[in-house]
């Protein structure tokens, strides 16, 4: 059983993880960002006391400094690939 943040309890399936799965990987792309050793608590409690996940912080402070609405943020450019 996993509880989201949100509160929503949903028994995991394998079917049920790989439809999650295949969502994920056709709406985001993701990168490893690395920290200096002992950051990483700090850059989570930093978040926290923002009330944001550390992948809502990041996805916040990029969008600033990319001069960039949340809503353009989010709605981001399909990969010509």
């Amino acid at each position: 059983m996993h509880t989201y943040s949100w509160g929503l309890k949903m028994a995991y399936t394998k079917a049920g993880m790989r439809a999650v799965d295949r969502y994920v990987k056709a709406n985001y792309d993701s990168f490893l960002v690395r920290v200096p050793k002992g950051r990483k608590a700090d850059v989570e409690q930093f978040a926290q006391d923002k009330g944001q996940s550390v992948n809502g912080l990041v996805n916040g402070l990029l969008a600033a400094e990319m001069d960039m609405s949340a809503e353009e943020w989010k709605e981001g450019k399909q990969n010509a690939d």
